[in-house]
């Protein structure tokens, strides 16, 4: 067989036009497979309800899941290299180096899958393309094993162009793009892994243990980056000026990024802001449901969500309905007409907010006379909620309800505004109509 076909399945078949597939070696092969199978499929059924079940209880649910998901072929691959390197010495083991490459290409690709899945665990197209980026990653092992690849990968090479004082080829940026989006990926997967463990720790502060899984997230990508570039070949140096180069694009055209970017951890570190407070900004109020390092989220009342710049937090008044305990203050304002017994109607409002469950009575309900108008006696009642999440529109309807029934059964009226008409005629006589 020529050089660039030395392939374990080369080798086989090879053996096999050269020798009876029927000689007691290769079902010997073929029998230590059978049983390394089922052997690995019973270890690796009896081992997975454990290892996910002390996933979940010390919140390693990403790691042991795939751990749990390449256990079998993990299995399967290292007894089949074991017994390789056992048998090795003065018998066939072909099908068995056939075996393990197949049994090892089967590993990658699950990992691979699972690692697009955990990293990007709310994209569409990795569950729409999962087929795909298994049928891409097995061609390459297929191409490998028949030899094809290896041909391929001279023809790259000798395909090139200068840069600089460097030569580079194909076959170089294929591998420098491999490398760094396989670093890049499992730096993302880490920081993943991290953020659920983080995430899960209740003895720190929210707003600290997203702020830990941010800077970490960042520095596991940058340690990842200049761990891939000189792989391939690229000298670090090179990234002071492309720092350079951030920084005036920073200077010019990226002012607002950046400024969202250091609000983003300034909110995180003070703790002005936390998820699950319920805010006012500008003229939206709402749960603040996430926080990233650009933007937050705020879940208003009727179900939409703003994404809202850092930036605007920073610069302008924010009302915090619950920053340091969830106590609201509801207010209703209503009329009186003139020669109502206003400790009547005071007693009646106090009566209405009696049998309503969000009513706190510590701080107690109370009723102000709060001003004389034209039309009117201004009147207040003002009650305590410690839930301002549910929103305050079916308290102040409720009630409203209740103090229009108790109004109209006890006689109180609720003035009109009155309005004095003068129309003149043809003959400048004024007729006036109240």
């Amino acid at each position: 067989m020529p050089a660039a076909n030395a392939t374990p399945l080369f080798d086989f078949l090879d053996e096999a036009q050269r020798t009876d597939l029927t000689q007691p070696v290769i079902w010997m092969q073929v029998f230590v497979l059978v049983g390394f199978g089922f052997a690995s499929w019973l270890i690796s059924r009896a081992l997975k309800p454990r290892i996910r079940a002390e996933g979940e209880r010390k919140h390693w649910r990403f790691g042991t899941e795939g751990i749990a998901r390449v256990l079998f072929p993990l299995i399967l691959w290292l007894s089949t290299e074991a017994a390789e390197a056992f048998w090795r010495a003065g018998h066939s083991v072909t099908l068995l180096r056939l075996a393990a490459s197949l049994f090892f290409a089967l590993v990658i690709v699950r990992a691979a899958v699972y690692l697009l899945q955990a990293v990007f665990a709310e994209a569409e197209w990795v569950r729409r393309y999962e087929r795909t980026i298994a049928g891409f990653i097995w061609l390459i092992f297929v191409l490998q094993l028949t030899g094809v690849l290896p041909l391929f990968a001279d023809q790259l090479e000798q395909i090139g162009f200068p840069v600089g004082h460097q030569h580079v080829t194909l076959l170089m940026v294929i591998n420098g793009l491999f490398s760094v989006a396989l670093t890049l990926l499992i730096a993302l997967w880490f920081g993943r892994l991290l953020e659920a463990r983080l995430m899960s720790i209740d003895s720190l502060d929210l707003s600290l243990r997203v702020v830990l899984t941010k800077v970490l997230r960042t520095l596991l990508v940058v340690v990842a980056v200049m761990i891939a570039l000189p792989l391939v070949g690229i000298d670090l140096t090179v990234l002071s000026v492309f720092g350079g180069a951030l920084g005036v694009g920073l200077g010019f055209g990226l002012q607002k990024v950046a400024s969202n970017y250091v609000s983003g951890f300034i909110i995180l570190l003070d703790g002005s802001i936390r998820i699950g407070d319920l805010v006012s900004i500008d003229t939206r109020q709402g749960t603040i449901t996430k926080i990233t390092a650009r933007y937050v989220v705020l879940k208003l009342g009727d179900g939409t969500e703003a994404i809202i710049p850092n930036e605007t937090l920073i610069s302008s008044t924010v009302l915090n309905l619950s920053h340091s305990d969830r106590l609201l203050r509801v207010p209703l304002t209503m009329q009186v007409a003139y020669g109502t017994d206003l400790e009547l109607a005071m007693a009646l409002l106090l009566k209405t907010v009696e049998g309503e469950a969000r009513v706190l009575s510590d701080p107690e309900p109370l009723v102000f006379v709060k001003s004389f108008l034209e039309n009117g006696i201004e009147m207040e009642l003002a009650v305590w909620i410690n839930d301002p999440q549910e929103g305050t529109l079916g308290l102040k309807s409720n009630l409203n309800l209740k103090i229009w029934r108790s109004f109209v059964e006890h006689g109180i009226e609720i003035p009109a505004p009155r309005r004095t008409v003068h129309l003149l005629d043809t003959e400048n006589s004024v007729t006036r109509l109240s």
